[in-house]
């Protein structure tokens, strides 16, 4: 892949809604040719989708989200693309990934509330064969999400003081 192609990506990976103009004059490129690039990275799928970071918390929904940390047991002529497959098709996953280490797969779940959380760990994870156990994390709070902080540090303000 070429720089200017690496370019346009990054661009867009940080910003999804840059116009070609925006991004030919970033990448010093004839804006025809950064619609062209664009359109054939979305054709064999290098851009997958668009994506809108969104604070739900600050539009005032509620969601509960909570990591999932799975061991399991593989099955005769089947890898974990099976497992993984598998878990991916439940609406309420956000995120599946395969892992090094103590676990073998991490899930990111969103829910409405603990309980309903609570409820799919128990009643559609930890009930698959090959989920030998699973360990959950609620999450608290989310500082950073997909790259873009989501809460800005408060700057302390010195109050001023007179004689």
């Amino acid at each position: 892949m070429d720089s200017k192609t690496r370019d346009i990506l990054e661009i867009l990976e940080n910003n999804a809604r840059a116009t070609p103009e925006e991004i030919s004059a970033l990448v010093d490129m004839p804006s025809k040719e950064v619609e062209d690039s664009i359109r054939h990275l979305e054709k064999v799928g290098i851009i997958r989708r668009y994506k809108t970071v969104i604070d739900w918390e600050l539009a005032g929904e509620d969601y509960v989200y909570a990591i999932i940390e799975l061991k399991v047991s593989l099955e005769r002529r089947q890898g974990y693309d099976a497992i993984a497959e598998r878990l991916y098709k439940f609406p309420e996953v956000r995120s599946v990934r395969l892992l090094s280490g103590e676990h073998d797969i991490v899930l990111t779940i969103r829910g409405k509330t603990m309980k309903q959380v609570a409820f799919f760990v128990a009643e559609k994870i930890a009930t698959l064969e090959q989920v030998q156990s699973t360990s959950t994390h609620f999450v608290l709070k989310t500082y950073k999400e997909d790259g873009l902080i989501l809460e800005e540090p408060e700057h302390a303000k010195r109050l001023p003081v007179s004689p």
